[in-house]
C-alpha cells in the first residue's frame, strides 16, 4: 500500500468544475470523472469528507445584485449545493464507494442532517460524507463551510480543487503572462495580496486554527491521489501566518 501523508482531508469541489466545459449545470461525465479521483484514495484508505460549491446552477450574490433579498439568494445558492452533492453521492456509490450526504439545512428525505459526531463515525468507517447547505446561514460562502468542517472533524489539510487551475498565482494566468506562480504562502499572505482563493472570513478562519490547504487543478486525473501522497503539485497555503 502506497504510504499516504494526510490521512483525514476536506476536498472542496467549486459548483464550476462540477459543470465543466459546459459551465453551468451538472456534467454527468465530469461528475464521474471526479468521483473515480475520489475513489482512487478512498482504496487508499483516506478518510474523505467533500464539501461542493453551488456556482454552477447558483450563485446567492449574483441574486443580490439582481435586486433579491440577499439572504433569501443564499438560501437558493444552499440548495444548489445540495443538488451537487447529491448526484456526487450516485456518482460514488455507482462506483461502490459508501457515501453520505449531510446538510445544515434539515431535508431527511434526501440526506441526514448535519451533526459532527455522526459525521466523524461514518469517517471511520470508510464512508466519505459529503457536507451540503453551506453552513446553514446566509452571507457564509462554501469556501468558509470548508474550513469550518475541517476544524469540526480535525481534518489534516482542506484539498481545494479548481477547474483548470493548477495552483494560486500573482494575477489571473490567462490574462497576464507575467502572472508568478506561488507554489508555497501563509494565509497571512493570501489576505494581505488579495489573491482572491478564498474569501478573507474562511482564510481568517483557516489562519486562526492552523488548517493547511492545497490549490490545485481537479482536471487532470490522479491529482488528488497525488496530493494526499504528498507530491509537490499545486499550491500550499499554511494554516498559520509563518
Amino acid at each position: 500500500m502506497p504510504e499516504i501523508k494526510y490521512n483525514r482531508v476536506i476536498l472542496k469541489v467549486s459548483g464550476e468544475a462540477l459543470a465543466g466545459d459546459k459551465g453551468f449545470g451538472i456534467n454527468p461525465p465530469v461528475i464521474k470523472q471526479v468521483a473515480e479521483q475520489i475513489k482512487s484514495i478512498h482504496d487508499l484508505g483516506v478518510q474523505i469528507a467533500i464539501v461542493c460549491g453551488g456556482g454552477n446552477i447558483w450563485r446567492g450574490e449574483t441574486g443580490a445584485e439582481m435586486g433579491m433579498d440577499r439572504a433569501q439568494a443564499d438560501y437558493m445558492g444552499m440548495m444548489a449545493t445540495v443538488m451537487n452533492g447529491l448526484a456526487l453521492q450516485d456518482g460514488l456509490e455507482q462506483l461502490d464507494v459508501p457515501t453520505r450526504v449531510q446538510t445544515s439545512i434539515e431535508m431527511r428525505q434526501v440526506a441526514e442532517p448535519y451533526i459532527r459526531r455522526k459525521a466523524v463515525r461514518h469517517l471511520e468507517k470508510g464512508r466519505v460524507v459529503i457536507f451540503a447547505g453551506g453552513t446553514g446561514n446566509p452571507y457564509f460562502s462554501t469556501d468558509t463551510t470548508a474550513v469550518l468542517r475541517a476544524a469540526e472533524i480535525e481534518a489534516d489539510v482542506i484539498l481545494m480543487a479548481k477547474n483548470n487551475v493548477d495552483g494560486v498565482y500573482s494575477a489571473d494566468p490567462q490574462k497576464d503572462p507575467n502572472a508568478k506562480k506561488y507554489d508555497e504562502l501563509t494565509q497571512l499572505e493570501l489576505i494581505n495580496k488579495n489573491l482572491g482563493v478564498m474569501d478573507s472570513t474562511a482564510s481568517s478562519l483557516s489562519m486562526d486554527n492552523n488548517i493547511p490547504l492545497i490549490v490545485f487543478n481537479l482536471n487532470k486525473p490522479e491529482n488528488i491521489r497525488k496530493v494526499v501522497q504528498g507530491d509537490n503539485i499545486g499550491t500550499i497555503i499554511k494554516g498559520g501566518t509563518k
